[in-house]
């Protein structure tokens, strides 16, 4: 969640401070193809087989990352707050010799706190509860699966908590957990986010 959130912030922040600026190079038609990444995806099958088979991502870590670190919609939104920075502060900084990278470091992301912290909460909220992408990357290593996918399977599967007793089996398909148990999991990964 942590290296999840720290790089989903970095490319967000990069990428809407870019396309903030109106005169950098291509923003329209990079901003245009962003905005139709919203609304076409290429499919789950074919971003399995990028992330699986080309990029070596079966099994790794960043499988869990990667596929997950840019939100567009998220980039929008910093985009809309960083062009509302005052101008006469960034003309003010220009003026006094400072480059992009030192406009966005000390004017930009200072002014831009609440926006920031309020996106660094999405992306950390969405890392903690994500389960998807580990039942497809990380199936079988169970010793890499966050605690959401292993509350998924407890809960859904019929997977058993160490050291409980196991259900009766009927017709050869474990049961799934009764209802008390599932609430208290629930609760229980909801406190650390909190």
């Amino acid at each position: 969640t942590i290296v999840g959130t720290a790089v989903s912030m970095v490319v967000s922040v990069l990428c809407a401070y870019g396309l903030s600026r109106q005169n950098s190079l291509g923003h329209r038609a990079i901003l245009l193809t962003f905005v139709v990444t919203m609304f076409f995806g290429g499919g789950l099958i074919p971003t399995f087989i990028v992330v699986a088979n080309l990029f070596n991502g079966y099994e790794q870590y960043w499988a869990l990352i990667l596929p997950s670190a840019v939100s567009v919609f998220n980039i929008l939104i910093i985009r809309a707050f960083y062009m509302s920075t005052a101008r006469d502060l960034i003309d003010a900084a220009r003026i006094d010799g400072a480059g992009d990278w030192r406009i966005l470091w000390s004017v930009v992301l200072p002014t831009s706190k609440a926006v920031n912290a309020v996106m660094a909460l999405f992306y950390g909220v969405g890392y903690w509860n994500s389960w998807f992408n580990v039942m497809l990357y990380m199936p079988a290593n169970d010793r890499k699966w966050p605690i959401q996918y292993v509350l998924y399977e407890y809960v859904n599967q019929g997977a058993f908590m160490p050291g409980a007793a196991a259900a009766h089996d009927v017709a050869g398909y474990a049961q799934p957990a009764p209802l008390a148990l599932q609430m208290a999991v629930v609760v229980l990964t909801l406190i650390p986010i909190m």
